[in-house]
């Protein structure tokens, strides 16, 4: 027997993806579930305004070549929304050629209305920053160049 869809359920989990930064996801209850997922929309103009973000989002042997020995990169722990500042009105976390120590805020990951500070993964100078306050990230994606 067909069950008729919830069209609130649906807006409401379009609206957690626009919130989490999530592609897709699933919802079930009983005999029934129901997949909400956005287009990847690519910018042609992606690979002029950022250069080698293609590169470094790829991993494995080109990321090893695109930087140098000594140089790693912090990424993201979780799926969420990146902010590079506290606050608006605030200067940034770090900025490139800023010194930083394990451990200090470098940014901050919104996820599920939760604001999570992410710390530097090492002592050393900011080389790369390679996202933008706002942007969705995904697990495991590059962020930052520490060396």
């Amino acid at each position: 027997m067909a069950q008729d869809i919830d069209a609130k359920l649906v807006r409401k989990l379009a609206g957690l993806l626009d919130e989490t930064g999530l592609g897709e996801l699933e919802y079930s209850i009983d005999n029934w579930k129901i997949r909400v997922a956005k287009p990847t929309i690519t910018s042609p103009t992606l690979n002029q305004d950022i250069p080698n973000m293609l590169e470094i989002n790829t991993g494995g042997p080109a990321l090893e070549k695109k930087i140098n020995p000594g140089l790693e990169t912090l990424t993201s722990p979780m799926v969420g929304t990146a902010y590079l500042t506290p606050d608006p009105d605030s200067s940034p976390f770090v900025d490139i050629g800023r010194s930083v120590k394990e451990g200090d805020i470098v940014l901050i990951i919104e996820a599920m209305k939760v604001m999570n500070p992410i710390p530097a993964h090492r002592s050393g100078t900011v080389r790369q920053i390679l996202i933008a306050s706002g942007d969705p990230l995904e697990f495991g994606q590059p962020i930052m160049v520490i060396d």
